[in-house]
């Protein structure tokens, strides 16, 4: 028997982050730099960035068009940053590992330099948050990181190193080789399937339903379960609406598909889901976004629901039938004891005249040939110019609610992935998404907002040759608060635009000062041929398009 060769601790992490299939990570300089030589060695790109936020943001988006967990990075005094930049993974359900250093127990409570107690800041935004301060703890913590990430609804997890820059784990003798689960590279780790009586009691429930509605939610994107849901939607005529972030999972050109609906939705979405007498949510948490406050559907509206976390079952509507089970697995489960079926022609043809009434309602702005442009405009043209296996990431606040009701995923090879509610995210998480995918086209759309928090990544993409496609609603100024401002600030006497107001910029200049490319627009008719040259560019690549501040989004509708 012979012994098996001696392995430190930053050959140990650098060939686990390999053989978990990883091709890039993000971080912020100083930590595991000794690592860093074994992972260029091994072919895992090093992606530096400006911000550990924009780090986490990175891996994120790397996470959710990779289907593997992404992993960023940051020494122990850029962790409350790390841990910030978590939330919005938290809040999406996205896999993503999170390194930070520590300084050794002999240091702590002794006043050492740039050193807190950052591991309580992970707690809220990860599902394990671990310390790893002894070499012999790295092989199992490091693989049960990766075994926590994917199983079950996916997540976060934090695991806290050994040593400022974690070098004091780095040199030392793991007693164990690297050992990898095969079944934790990608996610979903598990499909569990759904009880038998479960799936009886639901498609019981579907079948004397007279005005059946499916909301399609980010856990059918998951879960790979897209063709499983339109198979059911149209083996039983059943109308289509998705949350914003199951947006995408059935082609928004569908006749069966109503659009998003909740609070930043279509209203023909909204109405359909009310009128509905069942609800189908399929990987869908029932919170305050998706249900417009619990107002669409009205509690009390019979809701079948299916989801991989018990937790979520029946959460905010009472006397739910509860489906436990991985979306794609219950869905084939549902489509095999259920009968093909005509549906209600009186309610297809009800939901059919929402959408037309919609569509009429919202088009002449989507065509608007106004100048300053309408937002809506933008939504058409990103509609049109995003290629057939193209990647559409967008930011939060306005730029959700414009892309989620005006602009289209058509194709089924389209991915649409959006910020669960961090202002920023959308750029960093683009360029994740373009290390991820590099064969794709990734747009990112995003307002001035929220591109001022993270353009110096600008840069990091330069450098990386990380070429995606970012287009700014440039109004300079946030404009999603203006109305409540003026509200408050009524007939007293003050600047309300202090509030909202920014200094003009031209966001096209200064993406051309860093070597990308960058072209501003300034009329309607400039957008399409702007899109084209920027996906064409053979570098990162910024759209700069001069928006009316006047324009607002549509208010979502509820019952009153």
């Amino acid at each position: 028997m012979t012994d098996s060769p001696i392995i430190h601790g930053a050959r140990f992490i650098a060939e686990t982050l390999k053989a978990y299939g990883l091709t890039h990570i993000f971080f912020v300089d100083a930590i595991l730099r000794k690592a860093m030589v074994d992972l260029e060695e091994l072919g895992i790109n090093q992606v530096v960035t400006h911000s550990e936020k924009a780090a986490a943001y990175m891996a994120d988006g790397y996470a959710r068009i990779s289907g593997r967990t992404g992993v960023c990075m940051s020494q122990s005094v850029g962790a409350a940053n790390l841990a910030a930049g978590l939330q919005d993974a938290w809040l999406a359900s996205s896999p993503v590992i999170a390194l930070t250093g520590k300084k050794p127990p002999y240091w702590q409570y002794r006043n050492s330099y740039q050193e807190i107690n950052h591991w309580p800041m992970f707690e809220p935004v990860t599902k394990y948050n671990a310390d790893v301060v002894a070499p012999e703890q790295l092989p199992h913590l490091l693989r049960q990181a990766f075994r926590e990430a994917v199983s079950g609804k996916p997540g976060p997890v934090h695991l806290d190193l050994v040593g400022r820059e974690a070098r004091e784990l780095e040199v030392s003798v793991i007693p164990s080789s690297v050992s990898v689960d095969e079944r934790f590279v990608h996610h979903p780790a598990f499909r569990p399937a759904p009880d038998a009586d479960a799936i009886e009691a639901a498609a019981r429930a579907i079948k004397s339903a007279q005005r059946p509605i499916i909301m399609a939610g980010g856990g059918v994107r998951i879960s790979g379960a897209a063709l499983e849901l339109i198979t059911l939607a149209e083996k039983c005529q059943i109308p289509v609406a998705t949350t914003v972030d199951g947006k995408g999972s059935i082609s928004e050109t569908h006749p069966l598909s109503m659009g998003v609906a909740g609070h930043y939705s279509a209203w023909c979405a909204n109405k359909a889901v009310c009128e509905a007498d069942l609800v189908i949510y399929i990987g869908s948490a029932t919170g305050d976004q998706a249900t417009n406050s619990w107002k669409v559907p009205a509690i009390g509206t019979k809701i079948v629901q299916i989801d991989i976390d018990p937790a979520e079952l029946g959460r905010n509507y009472p006397e739910t039938i509860s489906v436990l089970g991985d979306a794609k697995i219950t869905l084939q489960h549902l489509l095999a004891v259920l009968e093909p079926c005509a549906g209600n022609p009186d309610w297809l043809a009800r939901t059919r005249q929402l959408v037309a009434d919609w569509l009429d309602e919202v088009n002449p702005l989507r065509f608007s040939a106004e100048t300053p442009i309408r937002p809506e405009r933008i939504c058409k043209e990103l509609t049109e110019a995003l290629p057939e296996n193209g990647i559409m990431v967008t930011d939060t606040g306005y730029s959700a609610i414009w892309a989620a009701t005006m602009l289209h995923i058509t194709q089924p090879t389209q991915t649409f992935i959006r910020a669960a509610g961090s202002l920023g995210w959308g750029f960093p998480a683009a360029l994740g998404a373009k290390c991820a995918a590099p064969d794709r086209p990734v747009i990112c759309f995003t307002g001035d907002g929220g591109f001022w928090y993270h353009f110096a990544e600008l840069e990091t993409a330069r450098r990386h040759n990380i070429h995606t496609v970012t287009v700014v609603n440039n109004n300079n100024g946030f404009s999603q608060g203006i109305d409540d401002v003026h509200k408050m600030y009524g007939d007293r006497p003050g600047d309300p635009a202090k509030l909202y107001r920014f200094e003009k910029v031209s966001f096209a200049q200064i993406a051309r000062d860093m070597g990308c490319f960058g072209i501003r627009v300034e009329t309607p008719d400039e957008i399409a041929p702007a899109l084209q040259q920027a996906l064409a560019a053979n570098a990162p690549a910024v759209v700069e398009v001069m928006t009316d501040f006047s324009a607002r989004v549509p208010a979502p509708w509820a019952p009153k």
